[in-house]
């Protein structure tokens, strides 16, 4: 049995959405956030305190795009991966990757300096500076979409989910009202997508199983 370590919103979410794609069976064990200040002995686990950490047997596995990348592998056959012999492989890895290195990263800090330091350190120019930085980087999905439904391969695909929760991730912190309109558009299609809903009603429906209260972070 899989088993992923979530916090609402966070980017575990990436992983939880692309197990319900692929209809795979898992447990999901929810955690308050941050896990390393309110979940200590989750440390045994994942000495790095954070979201996600994915068992699945004797594999463990903590970057939230890589896990998504695994299950598409381990568990395939799937459309939802772009092989080495298609056009599009390149775009593929190249839209996985970019997922958390270009884009979650700014807004991490955008999320930190306006919301999750104390008062006295926050800074709203960090944030500023950093917000711009996230929606400039936006703009090579602005244009992969301007034409096409998905990012790549002309379906529906990993690449898609994990830039996905970069966009739900902009929404939770008010970056959304500056998406262009392709990227409005293609973000609109992704929540509408039935493992999308399925996602986030496991998320909803563990927290409240578990005790544990929704508080979207990254």
């Amino acid at each position: 049995m899989i088993t992923l370590y979530h916090c609402d919103g966070a980017r575990s979410f990436r992983p939880l959405w692309m197990l319900e794609e692929l209809g795979l069976s898992y447990e999901l064990k929810m955690l308050p956030f941050p896990p390393r200040v309110f979940a200590k002995d989750y440390l045994a686990l994942n000495p790095l305190g954070t979201i996600p950490l994915m068992i699945d047997g004797e594999t463990r596995m903590t970057e939230s795009s890589g896990i998504c990348h695994y299950l598409g592998t381990r568990y395939g056959p799937t459309p939802l991966m772009v092989g080495p012999d298609e056009p599009a492989f390149g775009a593929f890895l190249n839209w996985m990757y970019f997922s958390d290195a270009t884009l979650t990263f700014p807004q991490t800090l955008v999320l930190r300096y306006s919301q999750l330091e104390p008062e006295e350190r926050r800074n709203p120019q960090v944030a500023t500076d950093y917000a711009k930085w996230f929606l400039g980087r936006l703009r090579a999905v602005e244009a992969a979409t301007a034409n096409t439904e998905t990012l790549c391969a002309g379906r529906f695909t990993a690449a898609d989910i994990v830039i996905g929760y970069a966009l739900r991730l902009a929404s939770s912190i008010g970056l959304a009202a500056d998406f262009g309109p392709n990227v409005a558009a293609y973000w609109a299609r992704l929540q509408a997508r039935d493992g999308y809903q399925r996602a986030l009603a496991a998320e909803q429906r563990a927290g409240v199983e578990q005790s544990v209260a929704p508080r979207i972070r990254a």
